[in-house]
């Protein structure tokens, strides 16, 4: 008759041992943060792009019955055609027409554009005498001057970073490609890896569900809702500069896309002046259309379009978002649109775990 091995009795808990496997744990996490923090951006965007395209990848595993390899196959090959090429042309063709404006931007070709331009306006004439008339003299060449200033400011950094893009466009694919890599595994593994998490937590399971589901919230809102939004104002900002004969209609497009994350100003940042310059080159017709093409196009998106693609999910002050996003792009750059709204996120949905949950036994014990 086989006898069972007998199992060892656990050792009873000690506060030394346990301080002892805290140290090894967080000296472990802090190497694997360190070993991970080069492909940060990658895992955030990944795991993003792997939750808006999860009902695409349940369409092919439940509906058509596909095996979860070729669903994750099919829904990958969907996100380079979707999302890698389109963004792939656009910074070509944007990096062709920045570098294709940095010489009118680097000499005083501006300056003396913008002069000319002031000088032989009636309109600017016109004020100059009326201002003339009470004591007070304008100097256009003052404006100009600091107007293109600014223009060669704005001009160099655009250059820059056109270069920064035309010399790491392969970095750019190998990065986009990665995160191909690890979309195909997180639309296979992902409820594993969020149910794995959240039992290393010990946060009640109602607060993490809470914390997931407020981020997948404002991952949707950022990058559907505002995403699209965003999309559309700059394909049709760019679209009124190419019908007008504006030059370089692909960069302006794309700073309005990025623009129109942002609430109150958005496009309006170069739509206004686009019409300001085109009422000094006497199209007076052209820039009263392009003022209502700026209104219209900004109340229809902000208070009609966007609103029901986003709907009730995103309760966030507008102030808020405004601050999100320009801190976002201020310390993380581009990616700070998502990542600016991601940390707010995060810290307004950890405040209302301790207002609902912690608030009251803080304030008993401190009283």
């Amino acid at each position: 008759m086989d006898t069972q091995p007998e199992s060892k009795p656990k050792k009873p808990f000690s506060p030394l041992v346990f301080r002892y496997f805290l140290l090894l744990f967080l000296v472990s996490s802090l190497l694997l943060g360190r070993l991970l923090w080069p492909f940060f951006s990658i895992l955030i965007l990944s795991f993003l792009l792997a939750g808006l395209f999860q009902p695409v990848y349940r369409f092919f595993n439940e509906k058509l019955k596909f095996s979860d390899q070729f669903s994750s196959l099919v829904t990958c090959f969907l996100i380079i055609f979707v999302v890698f090429l389109p963004l792939m042309t656009f910074v070509i063709a944007l990096s062709k027409e920045v570098l294709s404006i940095y010489p009118l931007i680097k000499d005083k070709n501006l300056a003396l554009m913008l002069q000319q331009l002031l000088e032989e306006n009636e309109t600017v004439g016109r004020i100059k005498d009326i201002f003339a008339g009470f004591g007070i003299e304008l100097h256009p060449e003052r404006l100009t001057r600091v107007l293109s200033e600014f223009g060669k400011v704005a001009g160099l950094f655009l250059y820059n970073q056109a270069s920064s893009w035309a010399a790491n466009i392969m970095h750019f694919v190998f990065s986009f490609f990665m995160m191909i890599i690890v979309i195909f595994f997180l639309l296979i593994d992902q409820e594993r890896l969020i149910s794995y998490i959240l039992e290393l937590s010990p946060l009640p399971d109602q607060q993490e569900r809470q914390l997931f589901k407020k981020f997948e919230e404002i991952a949707k809102a950022v990058l559907v809702g505002n995403g699209i939004c965003g999309l559309l104002q700059g394909f049709l900002g760019g679209a009124a500069f190419m019908f007008f004969g504006i030059s370089s209609p692909i960069l302006w497009g794309g700073i309005m896309a990025i623009l129109a994350f942002l609430p109150i100003v958005g496009i309006g940042l170069v739509l206004v002046p686009a019409a300001a310059i085109l009422f000094l080159k006497g199209n007076v017709g052209a820039g009263i259309f392009m003022l209502i093409f700026y209104g219209t196009l900004s109340f229809s998106v902000e208070y009609l379009l966007k609103p029901w693609v986003v709907g009730e999910r995103v309760k966030m002050h507008t102030l808020l978002v405004f601050l999100s996003i320009l801190g976002g792009l201020s310390v993380y750059g581009v990616l700070g649109i998502i990542y600016g709204p991601l940390i707010v996120t995060a810290f307004l949905s950890m405040a209302d775990i301790y207002r609902d949950n912690y608030s009251e036994h803080v304030r008993k014990a401190t009283c």
